[in-house]
Protein backbone atom coordinates (compact mmCIF):
# COMPACT_ATOMS: atom_id res chain seq x y z
CA UNK A 1 0.00 0.00 0.00
CA UNK A 2 0.86 3.60 -0.78
CA UNK A 3 0.17 6.42 0.34
CA UNK A 4 0.43 10.05 -0.21
CA UNK A 5 1.36 12.42 2.54
CA UNK A 6 -2.08 13.61 3.63
CA UNK A 7 -3.47 10.89 3.43
CA UNK A 8 -0.81 9.04 5.39
CA UNK A 9 -1.69 12.38 7.64
CA UNK A 10 -5.55 11.31 8.25
CA UNK A 11 -5.14 7.70 8.67
CA UNK A 12 -2.17 8.46 11.75
CA UNK A 13 -4.08 12.00 13.45
CA UNK A 14 -0.90 13.10 12.40
CA UNK A 15 -0.15 16.91 11.10
CA UNK A 16 1.41 16.82 7.22
CA UNK A 17 3.82 19.96 9.38
CA UNK A 18 4.50 16.71 11.65
CA UNK A 19 5.17 14.39 9.44
CA UNK A 20 7.74 16.45 7.38
CA UNK A 21 9.59 17.06 10.87
CA UNK A 22 9.79 13.63 12.06
CA UNK A 23 11.27 13.03 8.34
CA UNK A 24 13.91 16.31 8.80
CA UNK A 25 14.44 15.18 12.10
CA UNK A 26 15.58 11.42 11.01
CA UNK A 27 12.36 9.54 13.35
CA UNK A 28 10.53 8.50 9.48
CA UNK A 29 12.67 7.10 6.51
CA UNK A 30 12.68 9.44 3.80
CA UNK A 31 9.96 8.44 1.75
CA UNK A 32 9.96 6.48 -1.66
CA UNK A 33 8.85 9.33 -4.60
CA UNK A 34 6.40 9.34 -7.41
CA UNK A 35 6.87 10.27 -10.87
CA UNK A 36 5.49 13.56 -9.51
CA UNK A 37 7.69 13.82 -7.37
CA UNK A 38 5.20 13.56 -4.32
CA UNK A 39 6.21 11.53 -1.13
CA UNK A 40 5.00 7.64 -1.09
CA UNK A 41 4.45 6.47 1.95
CA UNK A 42 4.10 2.54 2.96
CA UNK A 43 3.11 0.48 6.09
CA UNK A 44 6.64 1.14 7.56
CA UNK A 45 5.76 4.79 8.11
CA UNK A 46 2.19 4.29 9.63
CA UNK A 47 3.02 1.59 11.78
CA UNK A 48 6.43 3.89 13.33
CA UNK A 49 4.05 7.26 13.23
CA UNK A 50 1.92 5.15 15.63
CA UNK A 51 4.79 4.37 17.45
CA UNK A 52 6.23 8.07 17.80
CA UNK A 53 2.51 8.82 18.34
CA UNK A 54 2.51 7.09 21.19
CA UNK A 55 5.78 7.31 22.62
CA UNK A 56 4.99 11.53 22.60
CA UNK A 57 1.74 10.46 24.33
CA UNK A 58 3.68 9.45 27.17
CA UNK A 59 5.88 12.90 26.89
CA UNK A 60 9.00 10.76 25.81
CA UNK A 61 11.27 13.00 23.62
CA UNK A 62 12.22 13.02 20.56
CA UNK A 63 15.87 12.63 21.56
CA UNK A 64 14.47 9.51 23.78
CA UNK A 65 12.29 8.32 20.63
CA UNK A 66 15.18 8.36 18.47
CA UNK A 67 17.13 5.69 21.05
CA UNK A 68 13.90 3.76 20.83
CA UNK A 69 13.48 3.85 17.33
CA UNK A 70 17.14 2.21 16.77
CA UNK A 71 16.72 -0.18 19.37
CA UNK A 72 13.36 -1.14 17.83
CA UNK A 73 15.32 -1.35 14.41
CA UNK A 74 17.77 -3.97 15.91
CA UNK A 75 15.53 -6.11 17.67
CA UNK A 76 17.92 -8.75 18.15
CA UNK A 77 19.75 -6.67 21.23
CA UNK A 78 19.18 -6.57 24.64
CA UNK A 79 16.56 -4.63 26.06
CA UNK A 80 18.45 -3.48 29.23
CA UNK A 81 19.12 -0.06 27.58
CA UNK A 82 15.54 0.66 27.00
CA UNK A 83 14.23 -0.17 30.71
CA UNK A 84 17.10 1.83 31.64
CA UNK A 85 15.82 4.58 29.42
CA UNK A 86 12.32 4.14 30.53
CA UNK A 87 13.57 4.30 34.33
CA UNK A 88 15.62 7.81 33.52
CA UNK A 89 12.04 9.01 32.08
CA UNK A 90 10.11 8.23 35.02
CA UNK A 91 12.63 9.45 37.45
CA UNK A 92 12.50 12.93 35.26
CA UNK A 93 8.52 13.14 35.16
CA UNK A 94 8.56 12.09 39.33
CA UNK A 95 10.37 14.85 39.34
CA UNK A 96 8.15 17.28 37.51
CA UNK A 97 5.48 16.08 39.48
CA UNK A 98 7.27 16.94 42.69
CA UNK A 99 7.73 20.20 41.54
CA UNK A 100 3.89 20.78 40.28
CA UNK A 101 2.46 19.47 43.84
CA UNK A 102 5.08 22.37 45.31
CA UNK A 103 3.66 24.70 43.26
CA UNK A 104 -0.03 23.84 43.53
CA UNK A 105 0.41 23.97 47.28
CA UNK A 106 2.12 27.58 46.84
CA UNK A 107 -0.70 29.24 44.64
CA UNK A 108 -3.08 27.34 47.26
CA UNK A 109 -1.29 29.03 50.29
CA UNK A 110 -1.27 32.44 48.40
CA UNK A 111 -5.27 32.30 46.96
CA UNK A 112 -6.14 31.60 51.00
CA UNK A 113 -4.96 35.21 51.56
CA UNK A 114 -7.58 36.44 50.09
CA UNK A 115 -11.24 36.25 50.82
CA UNK A 116 -14.62 37.83 49.65
CA UNK A 117 -14.71 40.69 47.53
CA UNK A 118 -13.08 44.52 48.50
CA UNK A 119 -10.46 46.81 46.10
CA UNK A 120 -7.62 45.15 44.52
CA UNK A 121 -4.96 47.24 46.94
CA UNK A 122 -6.35 45.18 50.03
CA UNK A 123 -5.73 41.38 47.64
CA UNK A 124 -3.84 39.42 49.56
CA UNK A 125 -2.98 37.37 46.21
CA UNK A 126 -1.60 40.65 44.42
CA UNK A 127 0.05 41.79 47.83
CA UNK A 128 1.56 38.42 48.33
CA UNK A 129 3.04 38.30 44.44
CA UNK A 130 4.58 41.40 45.19
CA UNK A 131 6.63 39.59 48.49
CA UNK A 132 6.76 36.32 46.65
CA UNK A 133 10.20 34.40 47.46
CA UNK A 134 11.54 33.97 43.88
CA UNK A 135 14.50 31.80 45.26
CA UNK A 136 12.03 28.81 45.08
CA UNK A 137 9.95 29.56 42.63
CA UNK A 138 9.71 27.84 39.88
CA UNK A 139 11.51 28.86 36.97
CA UNK A 140 10.16 31.29 34.24
CA UNK A 141 8.72 29.81 31.00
Amino acid sequence: MTLKIGELARQTHCTVETIRYYEQAGLLPAPLRSSGNYRLYNDNHIERLHFIRHCRMLDISLEEIQTLLAYKDTPEQDCAHVNALLDTHIDRLETQIATLLSLKQRLQDLRGQCSGSHPVENCGIIQGLEHCSCETAVSPA
